[in-house]
């Protein structure tokens, strides 16, 4: 008996560091998660149902959670329960390794340009009618930018959280706080959906979360030209505290910066997936504007008359 023990011992005491390793990856996953919906973590614990201090153990990795409480954190975040435990990301598993390097290579500005080709060989086509879709984090300028490239182009312009409650009858904090992630996701898609089949060409502001929901980003890129509107985390949180709208931010400074590089970090590499990028990081308004108006020439050649390109 006494040997039977002290063998379960040993094997704990190996074990240890791959559970601490795997609890670290785990909180890590979890940050990421929240950050890439925008939630703060008060949120997170009232849909969850988990104390916002057990939440702060999770996430700092010095704690063991159980079954019960991934699977309530898993339906909370509106994602599967094994995207949400696996330590590791299995989306490139069987990838080439000489293809990872190649894409691994490719320089952040150059990612558009070869997607494109990549499209183009292929054979892959794009239905380009639904005109020009803005992402991007709250602060960017997508409101602003979005209705000046709609009047210069004579096209209607949208703003899919409205059409979102338009369709769900009430305003959106209510239907997070109501429906959760899985309702109000439900909802953007068939939002998105029903534009895309209502209208031919128009301008559509988005809201800075959809690119974590694989399918509707998708669907939003197979219908528009996407334009990511791209800012500095310190003027993201000058321009929205200048809006009066502090979502999702409600720490203090430093932990609601730290936040919002985190939902940027999160979300650059499905940001990085736009048709283009434009940076109105430190610019005026009329200056981004017409770097904006210029992209679109070039991602729509049919609107250079209307544009004066």
């Amino acid at each position: 008996m006494h040997y039977i023990s002290e063998t379960v011992r040993v094997l704990a005491d190996e074990l240890e560091p791959q559970l601490d390793s795997y609890l670290l990856a785990l909180s890590d996953r979890l940050r990421g998660l929240r950050a890439a919906r925008g939630m703060t973590r008060r949120l997170l614990s009232r849909h969850s149902s988990i104390s916002e201090r057990y939440l702060a153990q999770l996430e700092g990795g010095k704690a063991n959670p159980s079954v019960t409480v991934l699977w309530q954190l898993a339906s909370a975040l509106g994602v599967d329960f094994g995207d949400l435990v696996l330590a590791t990301d299995a989306g490139d598993r069987g990838m080439d390794p000489e293809l990872r390097r190649l894409l691994a290579a490719i320089p952040p500005d150059a990612v558009a340009g070869a997607r494109n080709l990549l499209r183009e060989y292929l054979g892959e086509r794009r239905d380009s009618r639904g005109g020009i879709a803005l992402i991007g984090l709250r602060g960017a300028g997508k409101t602003t930018l979005g209705r000046g490239l709609a009047d210069a182009l004579g096209m209607p312009f949208f703003r899919l959280s409205e059409l979102i409650e338009e369709l769900g009858g009430m305003q959106l904090g209510e239907l997070f706080s109501l429906g959760g992630q899985k309702s109000y996701r439900r909802l953007e898609r068939q939002a998105l959906e029903n534009l895309v089949a209502g209208h031919r060409q128009s301008i559509l502001e988005v809201g800075g979360s959809l690119v974590s929901e694989p399918a509707t980003y998708q669907l939003l890129q197979g219908s528009f030209r996407t334009v990511w509107l791209r800012a500095s985390p310190e003027e993201h949180m000058d321009r929205v505290r200048a809006q009066g709208d502090l979502r999702p931010m409600e720490e203090s400074n430093e932990e609601a910066m730290a936040d919002l590089k985190r939902i940027l970090a999160e979300r650059e590499a499905e940001y990085r997936r736009a048709d283009a990028v434009v940076d109105t990081s430190g610019r005026r308004v009329d200056e981004s504007l017409t770097e904006l108006k210029q992209t679109v020439a070039r991602l729509l050649p049919a609107t250079n008359d209307a544009i004066g390109a």
